[in-house]
Parts: C-alpha cells; sequence; structure tokens
C-alpha cells in the first residue's frame, strides 16, 4: 500500500491536496493506499546512491524526501449520484466514535496530521469492494499526513458527467470539498 509520486509537477504543486488529487485521478487507486510525494525530486539519485551506501539512501529518503500526504481510501465501484456508498467510524483516543457517511460521487477529506494514526472500521455498501470483496467490511489503521484521509467516493473507474455543465459543476464541487484552490478563485472561474 503506498503510492509515491515524484516528479517536478507533485513535488512543486502550490497546495499538497493537489498533488493527492493528481495521483488519484492518475492512478485511481482502489481500497485503501497511502500517499506521499517525493518533495525535492530525489528518488533517482537516491536509487544510484543506494549502490553504494543503502543505509544513507533510505535515511535521506525518510528524513528529507519523503511528504507524506495521508491515506485514501477509494471504493471500487460504481453507482447512482447521492446512494450510499462508503461508512468510515473512526476509533480515537478516550473512546471516542466517530462515522462519517459518504454517498457516491462525493470526496471528503478528515483531518489527520502526518504522524498520526487512526483504527477505522471501513463499511462499503454492498454494490463496492474496499478490498474484502463487494460490501465486505474491514477493520484497518491509517496513517495521516499533510493532507489528511481521503475519502474518495467518485467510482473506480472514475468518471466524469458527459454534459459539460453537470461536468463543471461535479469538477467545482469537487475541488471545493477538498479546498483544492482558494474559494475566490473557483468563484470567479464560475462567474
Amino acid at each position: 500500500g503506498m503510492l509515491i509520486g515524484s516528479g517536478g509537477v507533485l513535488s512543486h504543486a502550490p497546495r499538497r491536496v493537489q498533488a493527492a488529487l493528481m495521483m488519484l485521478d492518475a492512478f485511481a487507486p482502489e481500497g485503501v493506499t497511502r500517499l506521499a510525494v517525493d518533495s525535492i525530486f530525489m528518488m533517482p539519485q537516491l536509487g544510484v546512491l543506494s549502490t553504494v551506501h543503502e543505509r544513507a539512501a533510505a535515511q535521506v529518503f525518510d528524513r528529507d524526501c519523503l511528504i507524506h500526504l495521508g491515506t485514501a481510501i477509494a471504493p471500487l465501484g460504481q453507482g447512482k449520484e447521492g446512494e450510499p456508498c462508503l461508512t468510515v467510524t473512526r476509533h480515537l483516543p478516550g473512546g471516542k466514535v466517530v462515522r462519517e457517511e459518504v454517498p457516491f460521487g462525493e470526496i471528503r477529506l478528515i483531518p489527520l496530521d502526518v504522524g498520526e494514526e487512526a483504527e477505522v472500521d471501513i463499511h462499503p455498501a454492498r454494490a463496492y469492494d474496499v478490498g474484502r470483496g463487494r460490501g465486505h467490511s474491514q477493520r484497518t489503521t491509517v496513517h495521516g499526513g499533510v493532507v489528511g484521509i481521503i475519502l474518495d467516493c467518485r467510482g473506480r473507474p472514475l468518471a466524469l458527467p458527459a454534459e459539460p455543465a453537470r461536468r463543471w459543476q461535479k469538477l467545482k464541487e469537487w475541488a471545493l470539498a477538498v479546498d483544492l484552490y482558494p474559494r475566490d478563485f473557483l468563484e470567479k472561474l464560475s462567474g
């Protein structure tokens, strides 16, 4: 489970959530996947260094190169806009339980900082699969990052509405949900 993005576009994205969304849209990971980026585009050089000094390369990679974005939970399947898709229950310290229900066609962020972990129960609706088969739940530990936990219920494979006005509305909705751009920027674009 970890998808690591490398390259100038991901490393230099103005907001880390932009890098996370580029990776989600391009690779369409399914189930539970940790996301990270190579912050300074050093992976190729560290690969060469590892042939000479493996431990030094690993230390530089861990300490100076890798930025943990968080964990994406993305059910496999297609459905109708707004129908139940995913319920995630987080078990917090002190016995507190927080439940998040996400319908099909939406994406949400849950804050969870770098170095933090959370125990979660993931319950997909009957038509969706998060790694154990359609409709089968799982309990797992998710890892935080500068973005947090991303609940991506936009569908796998990802499909955009064919009608231009509806497509623009959906893209704007998703951008607002994850704070992809400054809000005033999106308002100006939509006129």
